[in-house]
């Protein structure tokens, strides 16, 4: 297959201010740097941020000549630099690539060990303790719903009955018509994922995906043998490229494409109508099948987001799969998702299921439909809980690293900010050693991608976001005492 080449207009775009020194701020100086460099350095910055995914061929040079104003001879000197510093790899008779040099990938660089004063406060997972009282309650409703299912052999490969229809009838509530035929229970949304890649996907096949993305996806793409393409989520309106999702389908021949709209993690955007509409418009054109990940849809925190990607999919509901999990919601330990598809995927879904297991606990399927009665309560008091715990980590930045960027997340449970210098894996393999826990930037990407951010989630308490941030603080100037001089960086 052909390689995949970036748009000329698109790169143009996503540069930004690329020949700024620093961040375009008033007073700032401009660069001393010829055209050329400054340029390589722009193209440079968007490969550590995962915007130009590796192994893409650049735009010729007569296109990105025209789309910059710039002669072909400065866009030829700096593809000669990226070349010369390993970000370009030319083959005999093909189109130069992008790719990462070896000594710009993460190396797990651990730096002297030291005692820590503490409690060290584990910052690599965004979910929240569970809702005590709430979830005994709903164990103990499900232990005394339990001896009705006894008689029976308790394995449900498409899950019961009674959740199946509480799952529908929240999606009815959002403005989704769902029946419980269309709804199958997985242990987990991670199970969803991977039943649905094993069923829709052959080896070989190209999975496209929001980048930075949810990490098991990928390697869920991975494990079925088929080959992640990721289109970068870029700064500008929602931040979702859908012409460089069309282009990328178009050329790859993407049979499906897994992207989470709602409270995006890690990035915490949100995909509004009109992208929804269009993403929904390019599926049909390529034919190719969305898997849309509703796993945040309920934790927003200032706005509920949009109408689901699905109500704007063909009326047979064949193109657009939804997944959705209880874990985020509500316990990160109670291992219930569940999939909506048109009915013929369903019954193929649970004949490929049997591979995996047999269905799931039928205790947690209980506990999970009780939850659901109750959800609006429920999740009233957990948008309160996150809401306060944004504001904790949001104030705890600005004390101790006002000089990390962030857009402010309007639901979900993290921020990805932007550090001043590509350090994100050496700050995450140091920082246990100051007190926490970190999750690197390029964990979210594809090869070494996004070491300039990293995510922090806003799940534990007030007091525990206050003591990690300034861990992570220590950390970072005890690893890069010289980064008072932030890169070039590009405007978001």
């Amino acid at each position: 297959m052909a390689t995949r080449v970036l748009n000329a207009t698109s790169l143009a775009r996503d540069l930004g201010r690329w020949r700024t020194d620093t961040d375009g701020a008033p007073g700032r100086r401009r660069t001393s740097r010829p055209t050329y460099r400054a340029l390589a350095d722009g193209i440079r910055l968007l490969v550590h941020d995962g915007r130009i995914p590796l192994g893409v061929g650049l735009p010729s040079e007569r296109d990105l000549s025209a789309a910059l104003d710039l002669s072909r001879t400065t866009i030829t000197s700096s593809y000669a630099v990226l070349r010369e510093e390993g970000y370009l790899v030319s083959m005999q008779g093909a189109r130069s690539t992008v790719t990462l040099p070896d000594m710009a990938r993460p190396n797990g660089l651990l730096l002297q060990t030291r005692e820590v004063a503490g409690p060290v406060v584990d910052m690599s997972h965004a979910a929240m303790s569970a809702p005590t009282e709430a979830m005994t309650d709903a164990y103990a409703s499900a232990l005394q719903a339990l001896p009705t299912y006894l008689s029976t052999h308790g394995m449900e490969p498409i899950g019961l009955a009674v959740l199946r229809e509480s799952i529908a009838r929240r999606f009815v509530e959002r403005g989704l018509p769902t029946t419980a035929d269309q709804i199958m229970v997985t242990s987990g949304a991670q199970q969803a994922v991977r039943l649905l890649l094993g069923t829709l996907t052959a080896p070989g096949d190209r999975v496209l995906f929001d980048h930075p993305t949810y990490p098991n996806a990928v390697e869920a793409v991975r494990r079925v043998g088929a080959r992640a393409v990721p289109v970068p989520i870029g700064p500008d309106g929602d931040g979702w490229d859908l012409d460089g999702v069309r282009s990328a389908a178009r050329q790859t021949a993407s049979k499906v494409a897994y992207m989470i709209p709602d409270f995006h993690n890690p990035t915490g955007r949100v995909m509004s109508s009109e992208s929804r509409a269009e993403l929904a418009r390019i599926a049909r054109e390529v034919s190719m099948t969305l898997i849309v990940d509703e796993t945040m849809v309920d934790l927003w925190l200032d706005a509920p987001p949009p109408p689901p990607v699905a109500s704007f999919g063909r009326v047979s509901g064949t193109d657009i799969v939804t997944i959705g999990s209880a874990s985020k919601s509500y316990w990160g330990g109670l291992r219930i998702g569940w999939i909506r598809a048109h009915p013929s995927l369903i019954s193929r879904l649970a004949g490929s299921r049997a591979a995996h297991d047999l269905g799931t606990s039928i205790m947690d399927q209980l506990a999970a439909g009780t939850l659901l009665d109750d959800a609006d309560s429920i999740l009233e008091v957990r948008r309160d809980q996150l809401r306060e715990r944004r504001e904790a980590l949001e104030t705890a930045l600005a004390e101790h690293l006002p000089d990390w960027r962030y857009r402010r997340s309007t639901g979900g449970m993290s921020l990805w900010l932007e550090l001043p210098t590509p350090v994100s894996s050496a700050l995450a393999a140091t920082a246990p050693s100051f007190g926490a826990v970190l999750a690197a930037g390029p964990r979210f990407g594809v090869e070494g991608a996004f070491e300039r951010f990293i995510r922090l989630p806003y799940t534990r308490e007030p007091v525990e976001l206050a003591a990690a941030v300034s861990a992570t603080a220590g950390a970072y100037r005890a690893l890069a005492p010289n980064t008072e001089a932030r890169e070039p960086a590009l405007v978001f």
